[in-house]
């Protein structure tokens, strides 16, 4: 059985995946945000390896979470599932990022470089990442008005095209990305056309599964089936100037292959 650590797995399709996998006899490390919403965790936490806390709007606490993982030890797989949608505004984290990018694109990218590389990676995206491109003359929104769509729709890009460069960079590791569609969680809304199982399980499948159609790298998948991403995030030209951005904003660099 396999170990998989599970970012924002507190509720909605986080939750879902954590639920799914304790069912099927893995061991399941949980992240809340705070110690508070770690309460909600109480019918699961007794089941699970762990629970780590801490705010991936904030460098040093993303950072403390992965030195929490990896005193528990390596993972087999992590499924970074955390992420917000439409902010209001940008807001600005401790270290002036704006929060959408900092929750969405730098936390993931923080944890895949700092947490012990696991044999599996799944990045949670959405369809709306094809609204994404151009995104690298202003990744952090420092220029343009705020565009919370359009915030949304670039941080979504980001996590395809990191993942399809740690399948280049990584090839020991399964790195792929994953469109969940419009589930039914708090951030999708009751009147969401997926319903939650349906959500989770794709992510869930490429984490632990040894079914061969999932033992693959460098894809885009929804709803167990491969779908062809947005250009940008297929070109390597993207992929790596996309990570040199996000090693000059975290001051966190990728390890080598």
């Amino acid at each position: 059985m396999a170990i998989v650590f599970i970012t924002g797995s507190t509720d909605g399709l986080g939750r879902a995946a954590a639920q799914s996998l304790l069912d099927q006899g893995h061991r399941v490390v949980l992240h809340a945000r705070s110690a508070d919403r770690a309460a909600a965790l109480e019918e699961l936490a007794p089941r699970a390896e762990a629970v780590v806390i801490g705010d991936l709007q904030n460098g040093t606490e993303t950072r403390s979470i992965a030195d929490q993982v990896n005193a528990i030890g390596r993972m087999d797989a992590v499924i970074h599932n955390a992420g917000v949608y439409t902010q209001p505004n940008r807001g600005s984290t401790l270290e002036g990022h704006a929060s959408t990018l900092a929750i969405n694109t730098l936390a993931p990218y923080m944890l895949t470089a700092l947490i012990e590389r696991p044999a599996r990676l799944v990045y949670l995206s959405s369809g709306l990442h094809r609204g994404g491109e151009g995104s690298l003359n202003d990744l952090d929104w420092t220029k343009r008005s705020w565009d919370a769509a359009k915030a949304y729709a670039e941080s979504k890009l980001h996590v395809v095209a990191l993942a399809f460069a740690l399948a280049r960079r990584w090839p020991q590791v399964l790195s792929n990305a994953v469109d969940p569609g419009w589930a039914r969680t708090r951030m999708g809304g009751s009147g969401a056309p997926v319903d939650i199982a349906t959500g989770q399980k794709t992510q869930t499948w490429l984490a632990v599964s040894n079914d061969p159609a999932a033992l693959v790298s460098g894809r885009y998948w929804h709803h167990l089936q491969e779908q062809q991403p947005a250009s940008e995030a297929t070109d390597a030209g993207f992929q790596d100037a996309l990570v040199g951005r996000l090693r000059e904003l975290t001051g966190v660099a990728l390890p080598g292959s």
